[in-house]
């Protein structure tokens, strides 16, 4: 049996820039390391700062998961993919309610990148409960859901 290399990620620490502004942001930025966490942007932060700011990010040598959950038809959700990687995200994720269509369009949107993000599904979002589920035409409850769409996903 061979020797067996194990490299430790010591990045195991997403910070989240869930912050309103550049300049919130960049207090954080500016006191942490590439080699000591890595950053998630989520929607407000990207709203207000744009593909630049996730550029810079990733200039600084930091690992950026983009959290932009996207949902959309599988043409639009394959380009914005696509963008993600281009701007050279660690991850990117998709909502998974967005069906296998969607969920193979997105994998086609990262494929042949230079950069080759993650890509990670979102089921149910964790503020959804049974109740939340029934009145958008969901009964039951959300782990059958969280369990089902994982499936799709992983397929």
């Amino acid at each position: 049996m061979g020797a067996v290399n194990v490299i430790q990620d010591r990045r195991r620490v997403i910070v989240a820039l869930d912050f309103d502004s550049e300049p919130a942001a960049r207090r954080i930025v500016d006191a942490v390391a590439p080699s000591n966490c890595r950053l998630k942007v989520g929607k407000e932060l990207f709203t207000r700062t744009g593909p630049a700011f996730v550029e810079y990010l990733v200039d600084l040598g930091f690992d950026v998961f983009l959290d932009l959950k996207f949902h959309d038809i599988p043409h639009t959700v394959e380009r914005a993919c696509r963008a993600a990687a281009e701007l050279g995200v660690w991850m990117v994720n998709v909502h998974t309610l967005g069906g296998r269509r969607m969920l193979e369009a997105a994998v086609d949107g990262i494929k042949g990148s230079v950069h080759a993000p993650l890509l990670i599904g979102v089921t149910i979002l964790t503020s959804m409960d049974e109740q939340d589920l029934a009145e958008v035409g969901l009964p039951g409850k959300p782990i059958d859901y969280v369990l089902r769409l994982t499936q799709l996903a992983s397929d």
